[in-house]
This record gives C-alpha cells, structure tokens and sequence, in this order.
C-alpha cells in the first residue's frame, strides 16, 4: 500500500475504534510510538516494537472508563508523511471526564507506518 491508502485505512480503522487492528494490519514490526517529553512519572511513554505499541494501548484502555466521543480528521498527505488530528472525550478511571485533542504523525517506509508521533499539551 502506499502512503496515501494506509492513511485512509487508519482513519477508517481508528473511527471505528479498532486500533489494535489498525496496528496489526498497517504497522511495521519494529515500529516506534513517541509520545512528548515532560510526561508525568507513570505516564505512557514512548516505545519501540509493535508488542510495545501493543501494550501501550492496552494500558491506555484500561484507564478508560466510559467513552462519550471522539473524532478522527481526513489525514493530510506529504510523500511518505501523513498527519491526523485526533479528539477523544472520555471519562478516564479516577480523573473524571476529560476531552483530549492531539496531532499524530506517521511515517511511511516499505509500506508499513514506522513511526508515529503524538503532539499534545501536557497537564
């Protein structure tokens, strides 16, 4: 696939809510998650690996407790780059309802996403 069709494919998985299956179907096995710096101790961090990448969503997850919404834009395309904006409104264990809003950012080689990059306010 090119870079264009694995960023329609990842939107369409990710609005469905299947993420791991996003994963699976168009993720590298050594691909890397890269979360902000200055993340809170504890906090879900960047990782290398697609069982890492696995893990990390698993863990995310499991701090959820209700999902109210959430949307996933059309991605914008640049050769072997694409981003997405993404919005989650969710009430997360022990926090409460919060709406969380990021850019992600994907890397394309040899037609598997390889790196993915998270940009959002910390805190």
């Amino acid at each position: 696939m090119n870079t264009e069709a694995i960023a329609k494919r990842l939107v369409e998985l990710c609005r469905e809510g299947k993420y791991e299956d996003a994963q699976r179907e168009l993720y590298a096995e050594d691909a890397v998650s890269v979360e902000p710096d200055g993340l809170p101790p504890g906090a879900l961090g960047s990782v290398q690996g697609l069982a890492a990448i696995y893990e990390k969503g698993r863990q995310f997850g499991a701090m959820i407790e209700a999902v109210h919404g959430g949307s996933v834009s059309e991605p914008v395309i640049a050769e072997n780059w694409f981003s997405v904006a993404m919005a989650m409104d969710v009430t997360m264990k022990g926090r409460g309802r919060v709406s969380m809003s990021e850019i992600c950012v994907y890397r394309v080689h040899g037609g598997k996403i390889v790196r993915e990059q998270f940009f959002y306010d910390i805190g």
